[in-house]
C-alpha cells in the first residue's frame, strides 16, 4: 500500500471518527428526564388572518419531513382547517427515541416575513404561528392521575373536506378535563377507541405540561425572578423577502437557505439552541 491510499484511508477512518465523536457528545445534552420520549406538537395559526394558517401549514410540513427524515413516525391527531387557506391548528405525535429532547427547542413562536401570495397587490406580510411542545406519558406514570368520573366525553362526525372521504360514523371523540377546564379532540380517520386513547394521550401530556408550569413558576416566585408566560417575541424568524434567511433569535444561529429549513433540515438550528442551553 503505497503512501497516498494509507492517507486516503486515514483520512476517512477519522472523519468517520469525529462524525461518531460529535453524535455521542451531542446525544449526551439530551439528557432531561422526558429527553428520550416521544412527543405531541401543536402548532397554532396566530395573528395575520388567511398568511398565518397557511404558515402553520408550513410548519406542520416542515416539521412532518424533518421526522421523516430521523426516522420518527409522524401522525396526525386533530386539525382545524381555515377558512380559506391552510390551518387554524394541528396536533401531531412524533414517535421516536429523543424526539422531544430535539423538539423542545421548537417550542415558542415563529414568525414568517414574505411576499403574500394571497395579497392581490403582493404585498411583504408579517406572519405569527405558535409550536408547542409536549412529552408523551406513558398512560401508567405516577405523574399524572386522572380520575375518570371528572371526565366529560363527546363522540361525534370527524368534519373534513366533503367527498367520499368524509367519516359516516360517529368516531371523533372530546374529552373535557372538569377540574382544569382543558378540552383536547381527536378526530383522525380511525375507531372511536384509537381515537379516545389518542385524545387520553394528548390530555395527560397537556396535564403535565401544566403540573410543570406551575412548579417552575413557584421556584420563580421564590427566587423572585417570576415573569408571566405569554405569546412574546418570536423565538425564531423565516425571512422569504427581500432576501433568505432564518435567525434563531435565541442563538443568534443563522441560515441562509431558508427553503431547505422549510424542508425540515433543522438540526443545525436545534443542536445551536441544545448547545447553548448546556
Amino acid at each position: 500500500m503505497n503512501d497516498e491510499s494509507l492517507r486516503l484511508e486515514l483520512e476517512t477512518e477519522i472523519a468517520s471518527l469525529e462524525q461518531e465523536y460529535e453524535s455521542r457528545s451531542f446525544t449526551t445534552m439530551l439528557s432531561g428526564k422526558y429527553d428520550e420520549d416521544d412527543a405531541i406538537l401543536a402548532i397554532h395559526a396566530g395573528a395575520g388572518g388567511t398568511d398565518s394558517q397557511d404558515w402553520a401549514q408550513m410548519l406542520q410540513r416542515m416539521y412532518i419531513r424533518w421526522a421523516e427524515s430521523k426516522g420518527y413516525e409522524a401522525e396526525i391527531l386533530d386539525t382545524t382547517e381555515g377558512e380559506e387557506a391552510g390551518i387554524k391548528s394541528v396536533t401531531i405525535a412524533i414517535n421516536g427515541k429523543y424526539a422531544f429532547g430535539y423538539l423542545r427547542s421548537e417550542k415558542g413562536v415563529h414568525r414568517l416575513v414574505r411576499l403574500s401570495p394571497f395579497d392581490a397587490a403582493h404585498r411583504r406580510h408579517t406572519s405569527f404561528a405558535l409550536v408547542e411542545i409536549l412529552p408523551q406519558v406513558a398512560m401508567d406514570s405516577p405523574e399524572i392521575q386522572i380520575d375518570p368520573s371528572e371526565l366529560k366525553i363527546d363522540v361525534y362526525r370527524s368534519s373534513g373536506a366533503g367527498g367520499q372521504n368524509v367519516q359516516k360514523n360517529a368516531t371523533a371523540i372530546r374529552i373535557t378535563h372538569l377540574p382544569s377546564g382543558l378540552v383536547v379532540t381527536c378526530q383522525n380517520e380511525r375507531s372511536q377507541t384509537q381515537n379516545r386513547e389518542f385524545a387520553m394521550r394528548v390530555l395527560r401530556a397537556r396535564l403535565l405540561e401544566i403540573q410543570q408550569v406551575e412548579k417552575d413558576e413557584e421556584i420563580a416566585v421564590l427566587k423572585g425572578d417570576y415573569t408571566k408566560a405569554e405569546w412574546g417575541s418570536q423565538i425564531r424568524s423565516y425571512v422569504l423577502h427581500p432576501y433568505q434567511m432564518v435567525k434563531d433569535h435565541r442563538t443568534n444561529h443563522e441560515v441562509g437557505n431558508a427553503q431547505s429549513v422549510l424542508d425540515g433540515n433543522l438540526d443545525s438550528l436545534m443542536e445551536a439552541y441544545l448547545r447553548q442551553e448546556n
